[in-house]
């Protein structure tokens, strides 16, 4: 009884990965195909890759997707990192009302925090484009990485700043040398997911975007109602960076911690 339980959470999961992953190797297999057909597979070709290259926006587009998301995780992890550890040392009432408020835009759906900071631009005669849709960005990713962050802070051992300042380190010092090494996975971690979640936003950047200034997201909205295999071969690269990101960060850090195992029984 027991293995046939097993047989069938095992086909139930494998159903669910081919219900997540044929739609992608759908279009990674199309970004080939000759033609312009989105189910008829004529042909192997990177016509539409070249095509994309030589496209003025999407080029574009993928340039102020990564320089926007680059700069609002660099700025929102920050932010994020010392508002998390300045958190952790307040007073427990103050901690709980600023984390229920930091709570709310990832519980908000994204179309009211769009709309909100859409009509705060509007409201302030700021002409939209690149820095209201960076600002954006920046405001939305802020949450996540605080979020990341805190329970590391929870586990960290309060003593060690103390010790720190005891021994003769400055608060800089502690901060950057005792308490931050501690907590690295959490900044990471809030990282990435800033990252994400800045590269992958349509809705937010679609209400505080400008005249000349488009994403990736806003760029595939706009193509959208044209066949455009373009956006396929957009899609695979896409795809095949974030594969590539995924494998470094999980296989980099299993290969250090293998050579610091070997050197511990070497020595």
């Amino acid at each position: 009884m027991s293995k046939i339980k097993k047989l069938i959470s095992n086909g139930y999961l494998g159903l669910i990965l081919l219900f997540f992953y044929i739609p992608i190797i759908y279009v990674m297999v199309f970004s080939f195909n000759e033609s312009r057909s989105l189910t008829n597979f004529t042909g192997f070709s990177f016509r539409w890759y070249e095509k994309m290259f030589a496209d003025h926006q999407i080029m574009e587009a993928i340039y102020y997707t990564i320089l926007i998301a680059v700069i609002a995780t660099v700025v929102s992890t920050i932010i994020g990192t010392l508002t998390a550890i300045g958190l952790s040392k307040s007073k427990r009432i103050m901690r709980d009302i600023v984390l229920q408020i930091n709570d709310l835009p990832m519980m908000n759906p994204d179309i009211v925090t769009a709309i909100g900071i859409m009509l705060l631009f509007t409201s302030l005669n700021v002409r939209t484009g690149f820095m209201t849709l960076l600002l954006s960005h920046i405001a939305f990713c802020i949450p996540y990485v605080i979020l990341s962050i805190m329970p590391k802070l929870r586990q960290l051992d309060n003593n060690l700043a103390e010790a720190a300042l005891d021994l003769g380190a400055t608060p800089l010092q502690a901060l950057t040398k005792v308490i931050i090494p501690q907590i690295m996975p959490g900044i990471v971690s809030g990282a990435l997911i800033a990252f994400t979640m800045s590269f992958d936003d349509f809705v937010i950047s679609f209400f505080t975007t400008g005249p000349g200034v488009n994403t990736i997201a806003i760029y595939v909205y706009a193509s959208i109602k044209r066949i455009n295999p373009s956006i396929n071969a957009l899609s695979t690269l896409i795809v095949l960076i974030v594969t590539l990101v995924l494998v470094l960060v999980n296989v980099v850090p299993m290969i250090k911690d293998r050579k610091k195992v070997k050197y511990e029984k070497n020595v």
